[in-house]
């Protein structure tokens, strides 16, 4: 069977360091089939950087029937939304549509997009670990439960946090997850 990865990140991260390549380049080496979004910033730099290697395993996830980035021209899986949503709630339906389908995640983040957190909440509460790139600090994060999350969410200024707790209810996903288990991505 093979692994099913969700790759996300932060529209403002735009291009991708020897750390993260190498990752995403031991996925490729592996065979993982991966799930992509269509957003401009991380999800086009890491589509740039699966087309360049020419990685065919591929399906990007489009919201609403119209897909803004497909690099690689690789299968597209359009992901139906109620036109009425706008803006992050619109997007967040493809986004649960792909950390559904994965087994786990690999998020990049740069310290203040609340839809980078919301994706990692949704794969934990599918009880998938996600392998998280903090780009403040250039580090990588394994997180399998909530007390994980508290801790990488303390390395966030306290004015990013604030932003992001008010946009998606921080303290309120941590409770509602509980503190199963979870597998481990080997990267």
């Amino acid at each position: 069977m093979t692994t099913t990865v969700f790759l996300s990140g932060s529209r403002r991260i735009g291009r991708l360091n020897d750390m993260v390549r190498s990752r995403i380049g031991n996925m490729i080496d592996q065979g993982f089939r991966i799930l992509v979004g269509d957003a401009n910033g991380a999800d086009k730099a890491l589509q740039a950087y699966l087309a360049n290697s020419r990685y065919e395993n591929v399906t990007v996830f489009c919201a609403g029937g119209v897909c803004r980035n497909n690099a690689g021209g690789w299968n597209v899986r359009n992901v139906e939304v109620d036109p009425k949503l706008k803006g992050r709630n619109f997007y967040t339906q493809k986004d649960k549509a792909m950390a559904g389908e994965a087994d786990y995640g690999f998020v990049l983040w740069d310290g203040k997009s609340a839809g980078s957190i919301n994706n990692i909440f949704e794969l934990l509460k599918g009880r998938k670990s996600v392998v998280v790139y903090f780009a403040p600090e250039k580090a990588f994060y394994t997180l399998k439960s909530p007390s994980d999350v508290r801790m990488l969410l303390r390395h966030c200024d306290e004015d990013d946090y604030r932003s992001i707790s008010k946009k998606i209810q921080v303290d309120r996903r941590l409770e509602d997850l509980g503190a199963a288990p979870q597998g481990s991505l080997g990267l």
